[in-house]
């Protein structure tokens, strides 16, 4: 049972991207005490937030290990400055993240009333969830400690295979993933927490979980041992409750499990909420919102799906076809988001959902789905991405991810992906990664996903392609407004000098113009008149 179950909303999806506040761990009073390459390691400390933690850095990316194949790369978050969760906005950035208290460097070091610290192995098992901004169902999780300080550095997340022979394998390469990320930015670990987290099976006990999982725990420390870099504690969170496999003190650490803290009541919860940072919930409950629909709404939407298919293909081999659905599909995406933008509903995660299928219709959900397969037409969408657009785009895309269903699951790589884009475009770097680990999950070749996913694990500034989008939809705008070759013909004919050439002006036809030779303006119906006439033919010739 999950006991971070999705709390009131920054954004589900749309938030502050790692909510992982600065942290410092230190070894718990009743962890062994294998050797250490630095300093000794002291209780987890967490760095106090006094201002409001930068939303940058890749925590873990959620990709899962498929249980037939060989392990896939493990997601890991960099441990670099710029990924690491004690950046703090506005301070330099941390050039030590380790596990200990006690500052070696006065000048880099944070300041003492900006440190929390953590001093079991409960409050390490409630910091989990804030490291990654959710929490991670079904997944074993390595957390980098760096320096003497013992502080909070890289993580790699990775969905537990249930294959158990490919644990050694997974064991392996998340420890040399974690370790060799950290010594390419001359970084290397000090120690490193293993987390698994696991919900028991049906006639299953958490207990339980915790002794299957054991050989994986004993292996993981092995991997890590082997590259001389300790593993200081391993915790298995099941059902509410966590065991330490390295504890063998069943007075601190019993057989049936210690009960995790209350939420929102560690020292952890109260630096997070000073910071405004929150927990998004569980990754399940992240992913069923872009799951894709079942039942007989989803038969419906594949219907017609297949009959908005088949009306495309004629179009597409007209002239300019090409061009004319590709506008068709972004005034549809445009007019959605207006759609969207005006209805803004509220409550639980899953009433929001259900509010916004209410919105869009299998027909416009088809033709969008189906439009956004063009590589062209996904790039222009994906212009929709900050202000007041984000919000409503991002519900849109996840609507339209839930709405390919069937034999067009394939289709929602695009929505997927455009979702990833928003997410991290507005600082919410944890729903980013579910995103796109669903998209990669589904097309693990799909371009643009695999360089979203690897930007936001680098730590990457989203601004520069921001401004690129902007200039992007600034020169189509401009496009769309310059004059035709049809109209500036017609621009030039307003003087009509042809009819001013005509038949001489006699009698009463020539009366209203005005006195022959007349330099001021004519009678005030006469007057009247000529404007008129003007503006209906700048009228016609504007048309």
């Amino acid at each position: 049972m999950n006991p971070h179950s999705e709390p009131s909303k920054r954004s589900s999806d749309s938030k502050p991207a790692d909510s992982s506040s600065d942290s410092s761990a230190q070894t718990p009073s009743n962890s062994p005490r294998p050797p250490k390459p630095s300093g000794p390691a002291n209780p987890p400390s967490v760095a106090r937030p006094s201002r409001r933690i930068a939303p940058t850095g890749p925590t873990d990316p959620n990709s899962t290990a498929e249980p037939a194949g060989p392990p896939g790369p493990a997601d890991t978050t960099n441990p670099s400055a710029l990924s690491h969760p004690a950046y703090i906005a506005g301070s330099p950035p941390p050039s030590d993240p380790s596990h200990s208290t006690a500052p070696t460097d006065a000048a880099t070091a944070p300041s003492a009333d900006a440190q929390v610290t953590l001093r079991s192995p409960a409050e390490l098992a409630d910091a989990l969830p804030y490291l990654l901004g959710f929490y991670p169902d079904d997944s074993v999780v390595l957390v980098a400690l760096h320096g003497e300080r013992g502080r909070f550095g890289g993580r790699v997340r990775l969905g537990i295979p249930t294959d158990r022979a490919h644990w050694p394998d997974v064991a392996d390469q998340l420890a040399d993933c974690l370790i060799s990320a950290g010594q390419e930015r001359d970084e290397r670990p000090a120690a490193i927490i293993v987390y698994l987290c696991q919900e028991p099976a049906a006639g299953e006990s958490g207990k339980d979980v915790k002794d299957r999982l054991r050989p994986l725990a004993q292996r993981l420390r092995t991997a890590c041992g082997a590259l001389d870099v300790p593993v200081l504690e391993a915790l298995c969170l099941s059902n509410g409750r966590f065991w330490s496999y390295c504890c063998p003190d069943f007075r601190c650490c019993p057989a049936e499990g210690t009960p995790l803290v209350m939420p929102g009541t560690s020292v952890m919860a109260a630096a997070a909420a000073y910071a405004g940072m929150q927990v998004r919930g569980s990754l399940k409950e992240m992913e069923a919102r872009l799951r894709p629909r079942t039942g007989p709404r989803a038969a419906e939407q594949e219907r017609v799906l297949d009959t908005a298919a088949g009306a495309l293909v004629p179009r597409m081999l007209r002239r300019d076809g090409a061009a004319a659905v590709r506008q068709d599909t972004l005034e549809l995406a445009g007019a959605m988001i207006h759609r969207f933008r005006q209805d803004t509903p509220s409550g639980s995660n899953r009433a929001r959902d259900a509010c916004d299928d209410a919105l869009i219709t299998d027909v416009e959900a088809a033709d969008l789905i189906l439009g956004l397969q063009d590589r062209v037409t996904r790039d222009r969408a994906a212009e929709w991405m900050d202000g007041s657009a984000a919000a409503p785009a991002l519900r849109l895309w996840r609507a339209l991810a839930r709405r390919c269903a069937g034999g067009y699951a394939e289709h929602a790589v695009a929505p997927l992906t455009l979702a990833g884009w928003v997410c991290w475009s507005t600082e919410d770097g944890p729903s980013a990664r579910v995103a796109l680990s669903c998209a990669l999950a589904i097309d693990p070749d799909y371009t643009f996903a695999q360089l979203l996913h690897h930007a936001i694990n680098e730590g990457l500034d989203p601004e520069p392609l921001r401004r690129c989008l902007r200039e992007q939809h600034r020169e189509a705008v401009a496009a769309t407004e310059a004059p035709t070759p049809s109209t500036v013909p017609a621009a030039a004919e307003t003087p009509r000098p042809t009819k001013r050439s005509g038949p001489a002006r006699s009698g009463p036809a020539g009366r209203p113009r005005g006195p022959r030779g007349a330099t001021g303006p004519g009678s005030r119906t006469t007057d009247g008149r000529s404007r008129r006439r003007a503006g209906r033919d700048g009228d016609r010739s504007r048309r």
